[in-house]
Order: C-alpha cells, then sequence, then structure tokens
C-alpha cells in the first residue's frame, strides 16, 4: 500500500475539488490520501470541511498556523509522521491525475530508489474544462528540473528526517530532498515515457501591497542559497536542531488569543532589536506581544542631521528589512512554537504574538 499526501492554503476550491475527484476515480483504489491544510483562513476552512463531505476516505489535518510563513516542508512531513505504508507519494493540491496513475506507481515502485513524474500544464481556459483527462489540451510540459511530483520509499525519506523545515515560502524543498537522497546513494529516476499528471492554471500566489501576511522578500533567494550550500556539503540529514513534523496542537495555539505575559513596544531601531531578539532565548512557556511602529520622517530627519554634525544619533532602521529580520529569527529559532505575524507595510506597524515553549 501506498500514501498520497497533498498539501493546501487558501487553494481555489474549484481546483481543491478536481484534484480530490481524480483520485477516487483511479482504477486502483488501493491508497490512502492525506490533505494537510496549512493555515488556510477560516473561512475558507468551513468551505473546505463542506467540500470533503463529498470525500470521506481523505484523512484530513488543519493546521491553525494562520497568519505564519507557509512551510510546505512541516506540512510533508506531519503526514510523513504518520505514514505507516511503505511508500510515500508527495503531491500538489492544484493537479489531476490520470485514472491509472496510482497503478502506475505500484508499477514502478523500488525500494531503493525515488521516481518523480513530468507534468502537463494547462492553460486558463483549459483548467476551466471538465473533461476526461485525456482530453486536455496540454501547453507545455514540465522538465527535470521540477521535483515536485515524486514517489518515495518511506523508511528512506523519515532516515533523512523527511523535508527540510528551513524552506519558507516557495522553492527548493523537493530538489533538496532528492539531493539529499543522492548524497545517501539512493537513485532519483524521471519518468517521461507518458503524461500522468496535470497541472490546473491558477494565479501566482503574490502578496498583495495592501496584505499584512507574513512575508519575507528575501526567501527565494536564501531557499537557493541554502540548497546550494548543502549540495557542495553532500548534506543527507535535515532537521537536527529542531524536532520535525510537528503538529501544532490547537491548545497551545489558543494562547495566542488570551491576554499575554508580556508587551511590548520597539522602536525600528538596531540596539533595540538586537537586545529584543537576544532575550527571547530567556523566556520560557511565556505569551509575548510586540508591536514595533515606524517613526515620522520629522523625527528620522532629526537624527541624520545629528548623524552629519558627528553627533550620538539613533539609526532608523527600514521596516522592511527589520521585517526580514524578525522572520529569519523566527525560521532559524521559533519555527516550531506557535505565533502570528503580520507587517502592514501601509501602516508601517509590524506585531508578532508568540508562545515561547521551547
Amino acid at each position: 500500500m501506498l500514501t498520497v499526501v497533498l498539501t493546501n492554503r487558501n487553494r481555489d476550491l474549484h481546483i481543491v475539488k478536481n484534484c480530490l475527484q481524480s483520485l477516487i476515480q483511479q482504477n486502483y483504489d488501493d491508497f490512502c490520501c492525506f490533505l494537510v491544510d496549512y493555515g488556510s483562513e477560516l473561512n475558507y476552512l468551513e468551505k473546505l470541511n463542506e467540500l470533503l463531505l463529498e470525500f470521506p476516505k481523505i484523512k484530513f489535518i488543519s493546521c491553525p498556523v494562520q497568519h505564519q510563513l507557509w512551510n510546505k516542508s512541516r506540512a510533508i512531513n506531519i503526514a510523513l509522521k504518520q505514514c505507516q505504508t511503505p511508500f510515500f507519494f508527495v503531491a500538489d493540491i492544484d493537479m489531476i491525475f490520470n485514472n491509472g496513475f496510482i497503478q502506475k506507481l505500484y508499477d514502478i515502485k523500488q525500494e531503493r530508489e525515488a521516481v518523480y513524474f513530468q507534468v502537463g500544464f494547462l492553460d486558463e481556459k483549459e483548467s476551466q474544462r471538465n473533461c476526461n483527462f485525456e482530453d486536455y489540451q496540454i501547453s507545455f510540459n514540465s522538465n527535470k528540473e521540477a521535483t515536485g511530483m515524486t514517489l518515495y520509499p518511506t523508511d528512506l525519506l523519515k532516515q533523512i528526517n523527511g523535508f527540510d523545515e528551513f524552506y519558507h515560502g516557495w522553492g527548493a524543498e523537493d530538489t533538496d530532498t532528492h539531493v539529499r537522497l543522492q548524497n545517501l546513494g539512493i537513485n532519483i529516476n524521471y519518468y517521461d515515457s507518458e503524461v500522468l499528471v496535470l497541472h490546473q492554471w491558477h494565479p501566482k500566489q503574490y502578496r498583495s501591497i495592501n496584505s499584512t501576511d507574513a512575508y519575507h522578500s528575501g526567501l527565494e533567494k536564501i531557499n537557493h542559497s541554502y540548497l546550494k550550500i548543502g549540495q557542495q556539503t553532500n548534506q543527507t540529514i535535515a532537521n537536527k536542531k529542531q524536532q520535525w513534523g510537528l503538529f501544532p496542537k490547537n491548545d497551545l495555539y489558543q494562547k495566542l488569543k488570551r491576554d499575554f505575559d508580556f508587551s511590548f513596544d520597539i522602536l525600528p531601531e538596531i540596539n533595540q532589536l538586537t537586545a529584543f531578539i537576544a532575550q527571547l532565548a530567556n523566556f520560557h512557556n511565556k505569551t509575548l506581544s510586540v508591536t514595533i511602529k515606524d517613526v515620522d520622517e520629522k523625527t528620522k530627519s532629526k537624527e541624520v542631521v545629528k548623524k552629519y554634525l558627528g553627533k550620538k544619533y539613533i539609526n532608523f532602521l527600514k521596516m522592511d528589512f527589520v521585517n526580514d529580520l524578525i522572520l529569519q529569527e523566527i525560521i532559524f529559532h521559533y519555527r516550531n512554537v506557535p505565533y502570528e505575524y503580520s507587517f502592514d507595510k501601509k501602516n508601517r506597524i509590524i506585531e508578532l504574538k508568540i508562545y515561547l515553549t521551547e
């Protein structure tokens, strides 16, 4: 038997339904499927739960991580920790599968190799059609660089501590897993004899200018540089310093809805920020509420004049830099603890709520 895992956050429910429908219509149904929702909005979750009533075979896992950075690796690992089958297929929620896809997985599975699949991409118009798999018109196919749709031997994936949960945002976590398995001596094969998986068109998920969601401007470049170092140093085991596949317990997240043990108002100034970040390690089982609000331009100008005159001055940082600095600290050290984060770029306010359990 094998397990399929799908990850989701606020994806169009029409796309979700098409994906799940293609799985329940498989010619060979000896598989289980996890759908891990990682932080969708609460009103969206209500509609998703209604949809899932049509798919009782799907094992649904809902993670209460709204207002956090997207972490696909952790979402996958949560299902991996629960997986009890010999093989584990990682998929995306925006795919449509050929009716014979699960049978193909059984036909090609090997205990000492992973296999990933070529994907056919549909355009916007084609994605709206409701037709047989064979009747879709593919715009273009993926190449060997697209490593997402992969069948893994479960034991091997657990041996390397699953997907590396350092990767937040989008990109590189799939390739990283391939590289670490190859460093372990495992063959990674590319299946492109036929197209058995289709990608449904959807708008790219960019952060809008009015959004306050957690967003780090340089994560994609950081992820790829991190991957490159792993390749150069033959890394195999991920997540050595922190637990992996840790399910976010709702009762712990509820502590963020109550009165906080400590509240801080911090200026966007390097000394205050450095001191605050350093102090985080000294809190245990405490909830913190932190607000960082930018100062007005007049105040900044006064400090610039002081600097020009050789006097003591305060070096106020740009809020974008402050945002990235704090999110990096969370990724490095606090990604498993309950937290909520927002950055209102319009009003130049950062708010962090965190329960420091470690």
